[in-house]
């Protein structure tokens, strides 16, 4: 196996590069950090390209792809968190086309940008059995590290869209999709619940855009409390509980 022990590293840096948005769109890959992560990646079918192994490692090194050893001190600097891990790899980013139909529950996100939201219900989508989660452009990018810490290895285990979020509710009200979103105007009252439910949550600060509310039945969660809103996971993590049971 081979050893790396500079920063400098081609690799290394090639691997740090990816830390960076536009680094990963140019290249198609991303970065993935800690022991949990890369072995989700590959049981769930991820192409992993490298993974990087902390020297001392006592665990397995079954890896169908290329496997280096590095220092500690290259660890640290590949690293993104504050408590190192042994391993972390560089991984091709799934990229394909939004499928002719869905199945079951389908999720939506509209410039939804903070990265600990979106992993969060990317994991609540994989918890509750979804069949995929469709991302506007605009949103906190469902590969980036810190998304990737906060879905906990879901992002692999569902489909992940990027698309024009209106476009796709125009495609799933084609196919007999109930279309819910979050509203401050809309009804304390669910729709009925069929086999075919899609939950769409708005941007942090400003909520769904009117476009994409025209698109949906508007719903306002019923809070007794004093608090205004809620958390956009919190809001979506309820809902799709709602959809769910």
């Amino acid at each position: 196996m081979e050893r790396i022990t500079s920063r400098t590293n081609p690799r290394v840096q090639r691997a740090r590069s990816l830390r960076e948005s536009k680094y990963r769109k140019e290249t198609g890959c991303h970065f993935i950090e800690g022991d949990k992560l890369v072995r989700e990646a590959l049981i769930s079918g991820a192409a992993l390209e490298t993974v990087f192994v902390r020297a001392g490692y006592a665990g397995t090194l079954n890896f169908p792809c290329e496997t280096v050893e590095v220092s500690g001190s290259v660890m640290d600097a590949l690293s993104t968190a504050g408590t190192p891990q042994s391993l972390c790899a560089v991984a091709k980013t799934p990229a394909a086309p939004l499928p002719e139909a869905f199945q079951g529950i389908v999720l939506l996100l509209e410039d939804v940008q903070d990265p600990g939201n979106v992993g969060t219900l990317i994991r609540t989508a994989d918890a509750l059995g979804a069949g995929a989660v469709i991302l506007s452009p605009q949103c906190a990018d469902p590969f980036s590290p810190k998304t990737l810490r906060a879905s906990m290895g879901s992002v692999y285990h569902l489909p992940v869209y990027v698309t024009d979020i209106p476009a796709a509710l125009r495609a799933l009200n084609d196919q007999g999709y109930t279309c819910l979103c979050g509203h401050l105007k809309g009804s304390e009252t669910l729709p009925p619940k069929t086999g075919r439910m899609a939950l769409l949550v708005g941007n942090e600060g400003n909520g769904v855009t009117d476009e994409a509310a025209a698109l949906c039945y508007p719903y306002r969660l019923p809070m007794p409390g004093r608090a205004e809103s809620l958390n956009a996971a919190v809001f979506g993590a309820i809902l799709l509980y709602e959809l769910t049971r």
